[in-house]
């Protein structure tokens, strides 16, 4: 495939010239040729708006956020759906999410879908019986701490009301029983669901733990969900570190962790969209910091590592980072000597979302691939510009219907000691509560696209022709009727782990496989063909 790039800027036009006028021009502020002024600046791009309708993207919905992104891979929690069948189906199991429960008989619930199977006669008389005798039903047959209840869209315009049911149920039962108003039309996209889980988790289970886990360095992970295996990766280059892991949000992740998860003495923010709620509440509450991190790719793993080790200023603690680090390298350096050669100059494009379309453009550029054009499926503002940014938002509509919690130091279990450590860090140069997004560290003239159509991809496909396309699984099947590859980054495919130093190289690996696989020279889409 060609090396060569068209104008980005010239091909906007392009991108937008067949939608209606009023159409057009909403698109056009969400598609941005990158720009980096001297004093480090982007421009500004649109994004968390409405998709106009009729225009096919990426984008899930708020209960795919809430229940299939944030809660799905928890193990001994039953995520309990309350609307019809084919709503679970959506969100079960399609992630890849994976769990290991630390001895055979512990609980392990993912697996297992739980609906009520709303059907036309609760659509009509309402649900909340058929809700009350399927949560009784679930705890008889599996007797769970704690038990979830997701709303889908039938379910908030018929108005059963899952808190109280949720609420009645757990003084009867006597575990936690807690609900999700997370029907599927509320919000912008997956991220409303995200902000959801979110407060609802802050609400009715950070905190209920009073003892922390034994060890030194204690931190939470989060935002890492354990697609592919990543997060088995890290707890075993956190542990040979030292580094104690009190809960991760939510991948490999049980209710002790969740409860526990405020005892913790640092939190590290992996995917800044879907979680950094969770940690700026810690925050208010408990007086936890916390700081962004990203273990996707070597360089930016070992960056994460060696802040930890600055965080905690331990020596013992920074020999063991280093330690793990060269002992990993030594595989990386290996792996880019062999795929550089095969990969280099060879061009990628990131429409993923959360934070994968930007922590993996490093990955490319470990073995010299360069990422001419990514976006976000749910961004906001703040993920492609940073966080300087978030002063200027204006709250619309649609995020005023998400419940803003008021959040208060704790009396009794906020630590001070945190927020003094914090500025003395900060005083010696750290940064907390911070995360720069994706634009400043892409190269001027890379076409940033918010929300991108299958309209618009066709387009890039055909004029652009890059190398590999990154996108979801809807996307996947399209895009490689073009003749070019298409690596699916909400699940990995088949593949991976992806995260830390060993999934560098698998990475490395699947990427060499799918570019250079022969079969794209003869592939031509059903529709091209006698062309």
């Amino acid at each position: 495939m060609s090396n060569e790039t068209p104008s980005l800027e010239d091909l906007k036009e392009e991108l937008i010239a067949a939608y209606p006028k009023k159409v057009a021009k909403k698109r056009a502020v969400q598609i941005v040729t990158n720009d980096i002024t001297e004093d480090g600046s982007v421009p500004e791009i649109k994004a968390n708006t409405r998709t106009a309708p009729g225009i096919i993207t990426q984008r899930g919905c708020c209960y795919a956020g809430c229940k299939g992104v944030v809660l799905g891979p928890t193990r001994d929690i039953v995520n309990l759906v309350h609307g019809p069948i084919g709503c679970s189906f959506y969100a079960w199991l399609t992630r890849r999410n994976q769990t290991l429960p630390p001895t055979p008989e512990s609980e392990n619930f993912i697996n297992y879908m739980f609906s009520t199977d709303m059907q036309d006669n609760e659509i009509i008389f309402g649900g909340e019986k058929k809700l009350a005798e399927a949560i009784r039903e679930v705890y008889e047959n599996f007797h769970p701490r704690a038990i979830g209840v997701f709303s889908t869209c039938p379910v908030g315009l018929i108005g059963d009301d899952v808190h109280t049911v949720s609420r009645q149920m757990s003084e009867e039962l006597g575990i936690n029983i807690f609900g999700f108003s997370c029907e599927g039309y509320k919000g912008v996209s997956q991220s409303a669901g995200h902000h959801i889980a979110n407060n609802q988790l802050f609400k009715h289970v950070i905190g209920r733990g009073t003892e922390a886990p034994e060890g030194k360095f204690r931190v939470n992970l989060l935002g890492e969900y354990n697609i592919g295996g990543d997060a088995f990766v890290l707890e075993d280059i956190f542990e040979r570190c030292g580094i104690t892991l009190c809960s991760t949000f939510s991948g490999n992740s049980s209710i002790d962790q969740f409860e526990r998860s405020h005892l913790a003495d640092l939190n590290l923010v992996m995917c800044h969209r879907s979680i950094n709620y969770i940690a700026e509440m810690i925050e208010l509450k408990y007086g936890t910091p916390w700081f962004k991190v990203n273990f996707i790719g070597p360089d930016g793993s070992a960056k994460a590592l060696r802040k930890i080790a600055e965080y905690f200023d331990d020596d013992e603690l920074r020999a063991n980072v280093e330690r793990v680090i060269a002992e990993e390298m030594i595989a990386v350096t290996e792996a880019r000597k062999r795929f550089t050669p095969r990969l280099q100059g060879k061009k990628a494009m990131l429409f993923v979302g959360g934070s994968r379309a930007h922590h993996y453009q490093d990955l490319f550029t470990q073995v010299g691939m360069e990422t001419i054009s990514a976006g976000y499926e749910f961004a906001h503002r703040d993920d492609y510009e940073g966080r300087d940014v978030l002063h200027s938002i204006k709250v619309d509509a649609d995020s005023r219907n998400i419940e803003e919690l008021t959040i208060t130091a704790d009396p009794e279990e906020y630590r001070p000691e945190y927020t003094d450590l914090k500025k003395a860090r900060e005083e010696a140069g750290m940064e907390f509560s911070d995360y720069k997004g994706m634009m400043p560290e892409m190269k001027k003239g890379s076409l940033i696209i918010d929300d991108i159509s299958e309209h618009e991809t066709e387009i890039l496909l055909n004029k652009v022709k890059p190398d590999i396309f990154c996108a979801g699984i809807k996307e996947k099947y399209g895009v490689q009727k073009f003749g070019i590859p298409c690596k699916q980054l909400h699940s990995y495919d088949y593949g991976g782990p992806y995260a830390g130093f060993s999934g560098a190289v698998n990475f490395f690996e699947d990427i060499d496989r799918m570019v250079n696989a022969s079969v794209w020279k003869h592939l031509k889409a059903p529709w091209a063909k006698g062309a």
